[in-house]
């Protein structure tokens, strides 16, 4: 092609392509491939810049990014805020960042100070209240428009809100809109930002199940049991795992849909049920880790089997929150435990010696003796054990979204 700024989507979709081809061949720098690369990645640059606006990042999501990607638990930021109450209020959002606080995080997570300035305390979001009034304004439009959701033939309007009206029918044809606005959030707590998101997200993850569940066999819950599970966990074995896992879903009847979240919406994985009865699981893939994804499709699953019983009501869940037991609900501990024990039961958990004296070595002959991937060992050490920084090498980050290109 040839090279100048680019001024229309068309010239933007074929620079990324070639862009695209020019990554694959893995060009050394100082090449003419690989100046073109540098030249291409400038221009795509300047052009999304342009052309996209996006949201600006929460402080706490950058906060919680932070601490994932570091392996870090709420206890670790105690040093930083003073104490685990005020952790809590302000990674809940009732609390607001103080200039020391701001100055602390930046020291001790590396974060920007400037990413750190303006957070104001969020009301949380009743779920469980009815919703007669839909605020349009609070939805993410313009990121839903630049990702193509409207595109759909069926959706009109000339403004926001009567593409985000027709947008939500498409979802709940034979109900009020508003209905669907009363559904009950489960697990994660949700803030205003975070519920319109969530809210979107989810319509999104339904629609496109739309395309896939007239070809699912009907999901009957005395059909799935423990050997179930156990026979999911083991396709992680494989390297393909993640897509044979979605193919095994859909032969029970589930829908998996892989979706990559909203802003303000941290969350991992949702379990919920279209209007037609059909069992949708949605997943962000936020990060992307062999055990959390293992992780997380297998705690949705568990809710679909256990808990899902009504369109009216989601299980939304985070890792981080999902993964700890202390203040979790009674279905999400059930959930966890179920998760945890289709992969590694407790009883060959407590005696084996990767929980007793872990090694590289020890990790890789329970995974082989259970011909499950070795990550899902790996990441329950370091959950349990508190060191992220151990056995890093079987997680496979980043290589989760390759399997859905």
């Amino acid at each position: 092609m040839e090279y100048r700024i680019l001024k229309s989507e068309t010239e933007h979709q074929t620079a990324l392509l070639e862009a695209e081809e020019l990554v694959a061949l893995d060009p050394p720098i100082g090449s003419t491939e690989g100046d073109r690369l540098a030249l291409l990645a400038l221009l795509i640059e300047d052009y999304e810049k342009r052309a996209y606006q996006f949201e600006a990042l929460d402080p706490i999501e950058i906060i919680e990014f932070r601490m994932a990607e570091q392996g870090l638990r709420q206890k670790d930021l105690v040093p930083l805020l003073g104490s685990r109450s005020r952790v809590s209020e302000v990674l809940g959002g009732k609390r607001p960042l103080t200039v020391q606080m701001i100055r602390a995080l930046s020291s001790g997570l590396g974060i920007p100070a400037d990413a750190l300035i303006g957070r104001e305390p969020v009301p949380s979001r009743d779920s469980e209240s009815n919703v007669e009034e839909i605020d349009w304004k609070r939805f993410p439009y313009r990121e839903m428009e630049r990702r193509g959701w409207f595109s759909a033939a069926k959706i009109s309007g000339k403004n926001a809100e009567e593409r985000l009206r027709s947008f939500l029918t498409q979802i709940v044809p034979s109900r009020q809109v508003p209905i669907m606005f009363r559904r009950r959030f489960r697990g994660d707590k949700l803030d205003e930002k975070a519920y319109y998101s969530t809210l979107a997200w989810t319509a999104r993850v339904l629609m496109r199940a739309k395309d896939v569940e007239n070809d699912l066999p009907k999901f009957d819950p005395g059909k799935i049991s423990a050997d179930t599970l156990r026979d999911l966990a083991r396709l992680s074995w494989f390297s393909n795992g993640p897509r044979l896992a979605v193919e095994f879903l859909s032969k029970c009847g589930i829908a998996v849909i892989v979706e990559p979240r909203l802003p303000n919406a941290v969350i991992d994985g949702a379990a919920m049920l279209s209007e037609r009865g059909t069992p949708v699981i949605g997943l962000t893939l936020r990060i992307d880790r062999t055990d959390y994804f293992w992780f997380t499709l297998m705690h949705e699953v568990a809710h679909v089997w256990k808990h899902l019983n009504t369109a009216d009501e989601a299980f939304i869940d985070r890792i981080e929150r999902i993964a700890s037991t202390e203040k979790s609900e009674q279905k999400e501990n059930e959930a966890n435990r179920i998760a945890r024990d289709s992969f590694i039961r407790r009883a060959v958990w407590e005696r084996s010696s990767a929980r007793l004296a872990p090694t590289n070595q020890s990790i890789q002959e329970l995974a082989d003796s259970l011909h499950i991937h070795p990550a899902i060992v790996a990441g329950r050490i370091q959950f349990e054990s508190g060191h992220y920084e151990h056995f890093r090498e079987f997680l496979e980050q980043g290589l989760v979204q390759q399997h859905f290109q």
